[in-house]
């Protein structure tokens, strides 16, 4: 049973796809007010629709005609798109960003009620990958995260000029 998600409607409900700046934002499950750790399934279909009407939470010349539209453009989107850098097992900096998306009103609405599949809480893996991580043994944690991998985003996805995941390279 999934239980009502209470104070979305006034503020932004934030999904955070990279594990690891999950763990750099909660602290490995042990900061104040974020001890616990929820990974939560939503559909494609809805992770689809966040992103094509979502507006970037930054202004950026060169994407946006002018700063009016950009700020009219970011009042009026149900989702928001901010890179943050990425991070390694110990935490620190990547060179790279990852995807946050923030959701208010319909976009928020339609999370809880239609998008989401499935809450599980993953706060004693979290706890078990920073120990082994702390412990020295990164190839033990990092087999215990997820698998993840770079989304395939439409051409209807809000771009900037940020350095995201790396491409794959050719061999």
């Amino acid at each position: 049973m999934i239980g009502r998600l209470e104070g979305y409607e006034h503020g932004l409900t934030w999904i955070k796809p990279s594990s690891l700046w999950m763990m750099y934002r909660c602290g490995w499950a042990m900061k104040e007010g974020q001890e616990t750790v929820l990974a939560v399934e939503i559909t494609r279909q809805g992770f689809d629709w966040a992103l094509a009407n979502a507006e970037l939470s930054h202004y950026e010349r060169g994407v946006h005609s002018d700063l009016a539209t950009w700020q009219r453009n970011l009042r009026q989107a149900p989702a928001r798109v901010q890179w943050d850098p990425e991070r390694d097992l110990h935490l620190n900096r990547l060179p790279y960003r990852s995807l946050q998306l923030g959701l208010a009103g319909e976009a928020a609405r339609r999370y809880v009620n239609e998008w989401t599949v499935a809450i599980r809480d993953v706060t004693p893996l979290a706890r078990e990958i920073h120990e082994l991580a702390r412990a020295g043994e990164v190839e033990a944690a990092a087999r215990l995260l997820p698998d993840e991998r770079p989304y395939p985003a439409t051409a209807a996805t809000p771009r900037d000029g940020m350095n995201r995941a790396p491409a794959p390279t050719a061999r």
